[in-house]
């Protein structure tokens, strides 16, 4: 399979360059030449496969040939050997529980998975690879975690200072060994336009092997469509349609939820959930995308002014917003209802969101609301625990924090304090 460039400005190239170089020459997001379609039989059988098995099954229309068939499911094993479970609220609502893995939220998929695939690449090229990641809070925990000793494989993970909660910053600089955390004085958008930057810099590319893990690479987009179709075979309900809530900040997540759907899952509708960063969801009712500064909320992972999959999005859909508008629901909730969430959901359901399930949650039960005749699930991205301080403050109960999180307060601290400068980034890269 080819990959093409967004800006349709650059050539198509393979599976392994598409990866390695993230961005695309002229600045754009690869995207597969063609998405394949899974066949009525695969989703028949669907319901009685694993996890992993439908991970494998979807992932070979786009890693094979150039991963080897028995590596590809060496690579799905090792990386989803934790629970994906659907918890049942009530009739017609569901959670996707995402915050199984070994970092406790859902980019734990993509980078382990990525983690693999780059130490294939850097085991047969016999090169060293830097990935170059920007953070807004759990992306830069998975990543460490993922890619911890890989051999072959260094990262250089970007964060912005004072905007990821304790535990996160604990989990991204407290791993050493080939993992580097630098603070960046400024926000989320800001660590993402560095690592950028960097990509398009020739300087750079010249003298060091940079690859990212950011949503920008396709290599971290498609994994996550894969709970996607796991989820549409395992919804107990199949009589209804299936509408899905997701905690939207970059978007890498719902874009991989409309590929997952082009691949032929049933899901009828998407609900694209934000906090009060709401540039698509202003987009879905004005057609007008206008990036903003972003702003700090307690779900922080999702405080994106300038989503970049938003280029994949209009891809997807042949930059035409009517289309965009049948299959996604665009709303965004302040701070105070995404709380209020939290504590509706605990008294009700005896069951702990997190900030940015919450979000997702209201989502859903605004689109439930006003469309009647749907099963709809929310997804829930990071375990509550992450987010003690602000869930307990909420429920006024305590959080059970799973030992794997317990383990990071202990660590210390290992960052490099950066100015938001791009000439800063590259002389510490380049030394």
């Amino acid at each position: 399979m080819k990959f093409y460039s967004t800006n349709k400005k650059s050539p198509a190239v393979d599976l392994e360059e598409a990866i390695m170089n993230g961005l695309a020459p002229d600045g754009g997001l690869y995207m597969p030449e063609a998405i394949p379609k899974l066949t009525n039989d695969f989703f028949n059988r669907a319901s009685s496969l694993s996890f992993q098995d439908i991970a494998f099954e979807v992932g070979k229309n786009f890693f094979m040939p150039v991963i080897p068939e028995n590596v590809l499911r060496i690579m799905v094993q090792e990386s989803f050997n934790f629970d994906v479970p659907i918890v049942k609220l009530d009739k017609h609502l569901h959670v996707l529980e995402l915050f199984h893995g070994p970092t406790c939220a859902f980019k734990d998929f993509a980078a382990r998975f990525m983690a693999r695939l780059f130490g294939f690449f850097a085991e047969r090229a016999q090169k060293e690879i830097t990935i170059l990641v920007a953070t807004s809070g759990d992306t830069g925990s998975a990543v460490a975690h993922g890619f911890l000793n890989v051999i072959g494989v260094k990262v250089i993970i970007l964060y912005p200072s004072g905007k990821v909660s304790p535990l996160q910053e604990k989990q991204l600089t407290g791993m050493g060994e080939n993992i580097t955390a630098l603070e960046i004085q400024g926000t989320f958008d800001d660590c993402q336009k560095l690592a950028k930057q960097a990509f398009l810099d020739r300087e750079l590319r010249q003298k060091i092997n940079l690859a990212s893990a950011n949503s920008i690479n396709v290599a971290r987009l498609l994994p996550q469509s894969f709970y996607y179709v796991y989820l549409c075979a395992q919804l107990n309900d199949k009589k209804l349609p299936i509408v899905v809530s997701v905690p939207s900040g970059n978007f890498g997540n719902l874009t991989a939820g409309v590929i997952a759907k082009k691949m032929g899952s049933p899901i009828a509708k998407f609900v694209a959930a934000t906090n009060s960063n709401d540039v698509v969801p202003k987009y879905l009712r004005t057609g007008n995308f206008r990036p903003i500064p972003s702003v700090s909320t307690i779900s922080n992972a999702m405080d994106v002014g300038n989503p970049s999959n938003f280029a994949r999005m209009l891809d997807l859909y042949a930059n035409d917003v009517e289309k965009m508008r049948t299959d996604i629901f665009g709303i965004s909730f302040s701070d105070v209802a995404t709380r209020g969430a939290i504590l509706d959901v605990f008294q009700k359901y005896r069951y702990i969101m997190d900030p940015h399930g919450a979000v997702a949650y209201l989502g859903l039960q605004d689109f439930l609301n006003k469309s009647k005749g749907y099963s709809g699930i929310f997804l829930e991205t990071a375990h509550p625990a992450k987010f003690f301080e602000e869930v307990e403050n909420v429920i006024k109960e305590s959080v059970s924090m799973p030992d794997r999180l317990k383990s990071y307060l202990e660590r210390e601290k290992r960052a490099f304090l950066l100015k938001n400068e791009f000439s800063e980034l590259k002389n510490f890269l380049l030394q």
